[in-house]
């Protein structure tokens, strides 16, 4: 089941407007135009962590801002959960972290998600123990009692999790959640995320760290200059043909390492191993058996495949996220 429906969703903003003296009448010419969505046509199934991925600028966060309500579609129409955007029923389903979030700096982490709490019309016990398991589950129980003012970014970004999550909502938005976020932090909030899908809840995030969504995303959609360019399973995406090998291996003869060295496209040799990189299947199979045959030891053989950053370039032309 869909829980979000996206048709034809365009978004132009027009900028630098001019006025403009015609007599006693002064008139408001429109400036430039910037078409930010252009005809944007998607739906996200309930229960799946889906990506929403693409350059700088290529319409994400003005998607999830549409869907949030704060910015207003030129065209197009939208659904969550089934209803139009802007339901009050809906709003109590759902969680949003906005990419660059400003919290009440003078508040302590506890009070910050107690006031969002009584936002959410929670009961005074029931916001206590949430907030709790909440503080622990983002790693901030250490500063729950201090200022948001001394938080650094990737504490912000943790507490902003953590808010999003109050009213265990069905369905969560979140802008660049792993933004300002060390390796381990990122760690974290994968591990977070996949486990709102066990919980059958559903996640869209929009990022720009293409290893971490390969590893949580059920499906991915690409954006570039407001355009969907893919969408689907990262299994139909991405090609599973192997496009090389990387063989590690040892004993075999100077001479012969030598003969072979044509074939392949990278050889790097440390303490005695060799690594190489072939792309033909027949090759690695003959260097395998010749290794073999003088002795020597194949310690590793691994396939590679198209990743998503490599899908990513090809599809954006080779822009930066």
């Amino acid at each position: 089941m869909a829980v979000v429906e996206v048709e034809k969703l365009t978004k132009i903003y027009v900028r630098d407007f001019l006025d403009v003296e015609h007599g006693r009448l002064k008139l408001r010419l429109a400036g430039r135009k910037t078409v930010a969505l252009d005809h944007l046509t998607m739906q996200v199934q309930q229960g799946e962590i889906f990506g929403l991925l693409g350059p700088n600028g290529a319409g994400k966060t003005t998607t999830l801002k549409i869907l949030m309500g704060i910015h207003f579609p030129t065209a197009g129409r939208a659904r969550i959960l089934g209803r139009p955007l802007g339901d009050l029923h809906v709003k109590r389903r759902i969680g949003f972290l906005p990419e660059n979030p400003y919290f009440y700096d003078y508040l302590r982490g506890w009070e910050f998600l107690d006031f969002y709490g009584q936002l959410y019309g929670m009961a005074r016990a029931a916001r206590r123990k949430k907030i709790e398991e909440l503080l622990t589950r983002v790693g901030l129980e250490h500063a729950a009692n201090l200022p948001l003012r001394g938080y650094s970014k990737g504490m912000n970004q943790r507490i902003g999790l953590a808010q999003s999550l109050l009213n265990d909502p069905d369905l969560v938005f979140l802008d660049e959640p792993q933004s300002g976020l060390d390796p381990l932090g990122r760690k974290d909030i994968r591990d977070l995320i996949i486990s709102l899908r066990a919980q059958g809840k559903t996640v869209l995030f929009s990022s720009h760290i293409l290893q971490d969504a390969e590893l949580i995303c059920d499906r991915v959609a690409i954006l570039d200059k407001g355009q969907l360019k893919a969408i689907g399973h990262l299994a139909e995406l991405l090609s599973g043909t192997v496009r090389s090998w990387e063989i590690v291996f040892r004993g075999l003869s100077a001479e012969r390492i030598e003969a072979w060295r044509p074939r392949m496209r990278n050889l790097v040799e440390s303490k005695g191993d060799y690594l190489a990189i072939l792309e033909e299947k027949g090759g690695v199979d003959e260097l395998i058996r010749e290794t073999l045959a003088q002795g020597g030891e194949v310690i590793s053989l691994t396939p590679h495949r198209q990743t998503l950053e490599e899908y990513f370039v090809s599809e954006v032309g080779g822009k930066g996220a």
